[in-house]
């Protein structure tokens, strides 16, 4: 039998009791062109025409290594005809072959050249991307290599010279032993090579992951910090905010130390997060200890790592966080509290930007960014002989600081909405807001504790309310006893005024009980009612 000789309705058989379908005794199934042609698309969108292409070369490649491996199984005769692998894919629909020119392959003449008329890749290609700047029939050419490659036993690779989808006329092939092909098409012939694509998965799937990190940093910031166009995932809505997160911004764009100061509670590493987010290392790893937290043997194995047997419990030799911070950015909370000692040895680090673990012989080379942050002030404690001054100078080539929750009034309302919205997910609360008196207590608190402490008192109001906002009574007790404070918007009025309004609003915040409202003002009952006697014949 030739291929010639081959009949579709010889070779397609059905059964009626099932939807089974055989091509040459072999299951099959048939697909709409626009449906691959779709699958393509998505394959592009969502990988890429890189990986797209070299996923369909492949498919291909392994679609003809495959055919050609049944038909010398089960028709030895079609095998050895070489016109048996286009005519069966002008059988399938696939494309309809044109002229074919054969060689022994050798010298400078192809091993096959021929054309292709409509092929279907082409077709696809043009209907959802428009005319190419490169050949389309990635699957058809891989078909014909691998089926070829099988049939010769060595490897054959075909590409396209012209294409129907870049605008050709035809579809003109060729096939070359993969030696007998120029330098010139290595980049066209990767798409073969089963390690070159490997590789481009390995790729794509270390930037999916880095991307994925960067989704989660992002996230995580989202659920922390209110939305600012100019400057995203920073609430910076005061103008002291503003400030800090703009000199973050640009302190991102450098690779320097950094020192972050400011109260506890206000957010450093949140800070220092949003720092390594918007540098060039915010791919790597960010790597956090609190250092106070620790005492100093402690602190010293989690950051040098140990090998095994180095101390007692030591069964495994451990990486240290200078090492797991390789490439990124390595957050020392709370510096100022670590020992002289200590402060030698990560000077030591600093310095010579390799580590020793403890136990080992070995120096280990480390590359990370370092920030710091303190609720003290460094320059007094290098003054009082309690921190290394040369230590002091490393770390803080640039300082930041963040201001306290009393510095930015207009911060307070956006974080608490926040924080709410976290809380009532979590404790599947259907608590939306604020009543308008619980915002004027948040906003007449003066947050000795600064964020963390507002996140803390929203979960106790979300805890304790029972509509759907949060009361002044669902507040704790320091925010519910809170005096308004004073405020000045344009004409500025007279001591008395000013104490007549203060005392009015500090009775109405205790609801009219007299007795709470002198002790909040510190001033006796007796002469809480004379002023108000005052006010009333005023």
């Amino acid at each position: 039998m030739r291929a010639q000789d081959l009949d579709l309705r010889e070779l397609l058989t059905t059964t009626s009791e099932s939807g089974v379908i055989q091509f040459m005794g072999q299951r099959v199934l048939i697909f709409d062109a626009l449906a691959l042609g779709l699958l393509r698309e998505e394959l592009i969108d969502t990988l890429g025409i890189h990986t797209a292409r070299g996923i369909l070369t492949r498919f291909g490649y392994a679609h003809g290594w495959r055919t050609a491996e049944m038909l010398r199984r089960d028709y030895p005769e079609l095998f050895k005809d070489a016109y048996t692998g286009p005519h069966l894919h002008s059988l399938c629909g696939l494309m309809t072959p044109g002229t074919t020119i054969r060689s022994d392959g050798e010298g400078k003449a192809p091993l096959v050249e021929g054309t292709w008329h409509d092929s279907y890749e082409a077709e696809q290609h043009q209907l959802h991307f428009g005319t190419a700047d490169e050949p389309t029939c990635w699957t058809l050419t891989g078909f014909a290599s691998g089926y070829v490659s099988n049939r010769t036993g060595r490897e054959v690779y075909f590409l396209e010279k012209a294409c129907c989808g870049m605008g050709d006329p035809v579809c003109k092939i060729e096939g070359r032993f993969k030696e007998m092909w120029d330098e010139s098409y290595a980049s066209q012939l990767s798409y073969y090579n089963q390690k070159s694509f490997d590789t481009v998965l390995s790729e794509l799937t270390s930037k999916l992951k880095s991307v994925e990190k960067q989704l989660k940093h992002r996230q995580r910031q989202l659920s922390c910090f209110d939305i600012d166009d100019d400057l995203p995932c920073v609430s910076c809505r005061s103008p002291a905010m503003r400030k800090t997160a703009e000199l973050a911004k640009r302190i991102a764009g450098t690779d320097s130390s950094v020192v972050i100061s400011g109260e506890t509670g206000v957010g450093k590493e949140r800070i220092a997060q949003y720092i390594h987010d918007e540098s060039q290392r915010a791919v790597r790893p960010f790597v956090a200890i609190n250092c106070g937290a620790l005492t100093e043997t402690l602190l010293e194995s989690e950051l040098f790592g140990y090998i095994k047997g180095a101390f007692t419990g030591a069964v495994k030799d451990t990486v240290g966080l200078f090492e797991a911070a390789n490439g990124g950015t390595l957050f020392l909370d709370e510096i100022g509290e670590i020992s002289p000692s200590m402060q030698v040895k990560i000077l030591r680090v600093l310095q010579e930007r390799e580590i020793r673990r403890i136990g080992d012989n070995k120096t280990r080379p480390v590359d990370f960014r370092v920030v710091s942050a303190t609720n003290r002030n460094l320059s007094e404690e290098v003054e009082a002989g309690r921190f290394r001054q040369d230590l002091y100078y490393r770390l803080r080539v640039i300082e930041l600081r963040v201001p306290a929750m009393r510095e930015r009034q207009d911060d307070i309302l956006p974080l608490a909405r926040i924080f709410l919205s976290e809380s009532a997910k979590r404790s599947q609360r259907d608590i939306t807001a604020f009543s308008p008196q619980a915002a004027k207590q948040l906003l007449s608190y003066h947050w000795p504790g600064n964020v963390r402490e507002l996140q803390n008192v929203v979960e106790y109001g979300v805890a304790l309310a029972t509509g759907n906002r949060i009361e002044v009574e669902d507040l704790p007790e320091e925010l519910r006893t809170t005096m308004p404070q004073p405020t000045i918007s344009g004409k500025i009025s007279s001591l008395e005024e000013v104490e007549k309004n203060y005392i009015l609003s500090a009775l109405k915040t205790m609801d009219g009980n007299k007795t709470k409202t002198a002790e909040a003002l510190n001033i006796g009952i007796a002469t809480l009612y004379r002023k108000l006697n005052s006010y009333e014949k005023a």
